[in-house]
């Protein structure tokens, strides 16, 4: 195998393109844009292995397209304001906001990203992602400040925002409200205890995971239809331990088959407390703060799970537990720590989407999902909601919310011109009562400001592209982030689609698991960068469909390596036999080169379509079966003796069709492996070619005159090749062996204008005829 360096031609074409502007998007050209809603991932540490994963996968689309019509739309983003940038802030700087000021932390925040934010995009670069990354966003930066904010003020008008006190999610943790979007489920081990309270001075049990809110009981619940405890309704329950007693209710509700059929609420285990409380109108007992610690009697101080514990043993030593068992069971996490999240009674702000859910799925349907069965998810994903969309988080660090409330109740909303705007470093007058009113504190989610990229990204170019964008490329797990909640503000905003299009990618596996880096179980992609280059890297993501989870198999990057070295040594074998070649096409093509033609044109005819629907995987096999096989094992071994000793037209025609295959196959693997075929379309074509990079030199055109054939005579050519081939590996002869071949007079009718070059190929003295094909040495 050939040695190359790898890592010396990346950085010579990636340093060649960035100089010659080469994805630069041309808005005063007549050709249509094709315009991409990218990504824009968190700054939080080095990229992963699952961002070159998808990465690729959409800059494989984004090279085809910009091939295909010459003109590409492809912003880079980058997400600053969330909790994972929050996280890796701290943890770089070893602080914890929560122990800074706004102003300290949010200048820590600012001065970090300044440092890491150019690391992280030169790993998109040296993957090969063919953004113009002068057309730059942060989702922290005063351009997507204003626009998130214009966002809030039009909706807040529009009577499509409100602020509720309630009890919503909240990650002790993080120290913040979280979406529903935000939390996924973890199976746990936990213990099942029947605990004895106690009614008319009998034992009455009930089960919990949770006897650390005994002290947040409000009722005990019970259902009218169950016989065993119908005479309790309208009595009392005392609580054990605190000694306190809560009603006894029929709630119809309550499951008489979990448990005891005995059901105690308290404020708030679970999304179920929050909701009977309020049916019934409760008082609530907030004994949980938002660290996470308890604030009730003698446990006051200790976190949730220590105060869990000291409960069991209290209750044991008092033995007011009946029996107790351990149990597997799901629990709602933050998936941004993996903490329990707690239900706490905050004021947030919230975007009404509860009321849209129709409209919201008519406007899902309007989109072309690859592959289509991912709308299912986003379908399912709002069937299921059961709250409005929360926007707000108490954090230091975010896009300020722009609002200020005055003690006399009047909200005020700042002036378009005014944005983007700090209620904390802005002061309000109330225009009602002359006093001053209070900025908001707290700041937007990340989606709130994430789901504007659309408008984000038409905005920095002065809106010369406007929504419905053409594509939007993103990962299936945040469908009901993202995906939705792009699609909610398009709608709110314009009643539009923001895309025509969207395309979502899988997950990398390792073993069959899903790869983490908390986890110790990524892979670094800078690593197998090093080692094996972008190419290959690249190359291994394009195994995987749409959709489908990826294994990381190292045996994938070995035949990505491969495939390079075989690239380069056939373009090095073709062009050693084209330094006469005068790049025009002759007056007649030779009968062979015409049928390899017709297959090139199907091949193109075929990969085109392909690529058009998204299907990069199975173009890549194809095309990588037609190098391999079609190209190297039979055309150039067919027409080698032709480019060697022949002369006149038989020659000009190998030449020609030579050229025009290898040109097409190298268009055809480059929006795949863009710095090699760079490296040979430069070394090679460029001299006959006057586009200054292969990425701009369109996409290959079915060659004029000729059909497009799967199955021709070419094939039949190759059959009776083989047979020789075959023949000579029995016989134990090498394949330059002489030899005379006999074949039924049919066959050698058919080969009649391809005898020489089967003469050629086989080493052939005489062809004849024989009711049988067989070789003679």
């Amino acid at each position: 195998m050939v040695e190359i360096d790898l890592k010396k031609i990346e950085e010579k074409w990636k340093k060649y393109w960035e100089k010659e502007r080469i994805y630069k998007v041309d808005f005063n050209s007549k050709k249509k844009i094709f315009s991409i809603d990218t990504p824009p991932p968190y700054i939080s540490g080095r990229m992963h292995i699952g961002h070159a994963f998808s990465y690729s996968q959409q800059d494989f689309i984004v090279r085809f397209q910009r091939m295909l019509n010459g003109n590409v739309f492809y912003p880079f983003g980058t997400d600053d304001n969330g909790l994972p940038s929050e996280r890796f802030i701290e943890r770089i700087n070893n602080v914890k906001s929560k122990n800074m000021s706004r102003a300290e932390f949010i200048e820590l925040c600012l001065k970090t990203l300044k440092k890491e934010t150019p690391i992280c995009i030169e790993d998109f670069k040296d993957l090969g992602i063919s953004a113009d990354f002068d057309i730059y966003y942060s989702t922290i930066d005063k351009h997507s400040q204003k626009i998130s904010q214009k966002s809030f003020v039009d909706l807040l008008k529009k009577k499509q925002i409100y602020s509720k006190k309630f009890p919503t999610p909240w990650c002790p943790e993080c120290q913040t409200s979280v979406a529903q979007a935000e939390l996924e489920d973890k199976q746990e081990k936990t213990l099942f205890s029947t605990i004895k309270f106690s009614c008319l001075e009998k034992e009455l049990l009930i089960s919990t995971t949770r006897p650390e809110l005994l002290g947040a009981c409000v009722a005990v619940f019970v259902n009218s239809k169950d016989k065993r405890y119908k005479f309790l309704i309208g009595k009392k329950a005392k609580v054990p331990l605190f000694e306190f007693d809560v009603p006894i209710i029929a709630d119809d509700s309550t499951d008489m088959e979990k448990g005891t059929g005995v059901m105690m609420v308290c404020s708030y285990g679970d999304k179920y407390d929050v909701d009977t409380i309020n049916r019934h109108k409760l008082v609530p007992k907030i004994i949980i703060e938002k660290n996470g610690v308890l604030n009730f009697g003698n446990y006051s101080g200790l976190k949730i799970k220590s105060a869990r514990e000291q409960i069991l043993k209290d209750l044991k030593s008092k033995n007011l537990i009946k029996e107790q068992k351990e149990i597997e069971h799901i629990v709602n996490c933050h998936d941004k720590c993996g903490t329990e999240i707690e239900f706490l009674e905050t004021e947030q702000w919230f975007i009404k989407i509860l009321d849209k859910k129709k409209e919201l799925i008519g406007q899902g349907k309007k989109i072309k999902w690859y592959p289509e069965f991912m709308f299912k998810r986003y379908e399912n994903w709002i069937n299921g909601l059961e709250w409005d969309w929360s926007i707000s988080r108490d954090r230091h660090f975010g896009v300020p919310i722009p609002i200020w409330k005055c003690e006399c109740g009047k909200i005020i909303v700042p002036e378009e011109k005014e944005l983007p705007v700090d209620p904390l470093q802005t002061k309000k007058i109330c225009p009602k009562c002359k006093n001053q009113a209070i900025g908001e504190t707290r700041v937007f989610d990340t989606w709130a400001t994430s789901s504007m990229t659309p408008q984000i990204a038409s905005e920095l170019i002065g809106g010369k592209i406007k929504i419905p964008f053409s594509l939007r490329p993103q990962a299936h797990d945040i469908i009901r982030t993202w995906a939705f909640y792009t699609i909610v503000k398009s709608y709110l905003h314009e009643k539009k689609i923001p895309w025509k299009d969207i395309i979502i990618s899988g997950f990398v596996k390792l073993g069959g698991e899903k790869m983490s880096k908390s986890k110790g179980t990524g892979i670094d992609p800078k690593k197998v960068l090093q080692e094996y280059g972008a190419d290959v890297l690249r190359f291994w993501a394009s195994s995987s469909k749409l959709g489908n989870d990826l294994d990381y198999q190292e045996q994938d990057l070995i035949s990505g390596k491969k495939l390079i070295t075989k690239l380069i040594n056939a373009s090095n074998f073709v062009f050693m036999n084209l330094k006469d070649f005068d790049g025009k096409r002759p007056k007649e093509i030779e009968r062979l080169d015409e049928l390899f033609l017709e297959k090139l044109n199907y091949l193109i005819s075929t990969i085109t379509k392909r690529f058009e629907s998204y299907d990069y995987s199975s173009s890549k096999n194809k095309i990588e079966q037609f190098f391999w096989k079609d190209f190297c094992d039979n055309y150039l071994e067919i027409v080698k003796k032709r480019v060697y000793s022949e002369e006149g037209n038989k020659r000009k025609s190998a030449q020609y069709v030579l050229y025009r295959i290898l040109f097409a196959i190298l268009k055809m693997f480059a929006p795949i492996m863009p710095f090699i075929t760079e490296e040979i379309y430069q070394e090679h074509f460029r001299g006959f070619e006057k586009e200054k990079s292969i990425h701009v030199s369109g996409w290959p055109k079915k060659v004029d005159g000729f059909k497009e054939s799967i199955v021709n005579d070419f094939d039949f050519f190759v059959d009776l090749l083989n047979k020789v081939r075959t023949e000579k590996t029995r016989m134990q002869k090498s394949m330059n062996a002489d030899c005379i071949i006999y074949m039924p007079e049919k066959n050698k009718r058919a080969l009649l204008k391809m005898l020489d070059d089967f003469k050629n190929v086989t080493n052939a003295k005489e062809i004849k005829e024989s009711k049988e094909f067989k070789v003679e040495f």
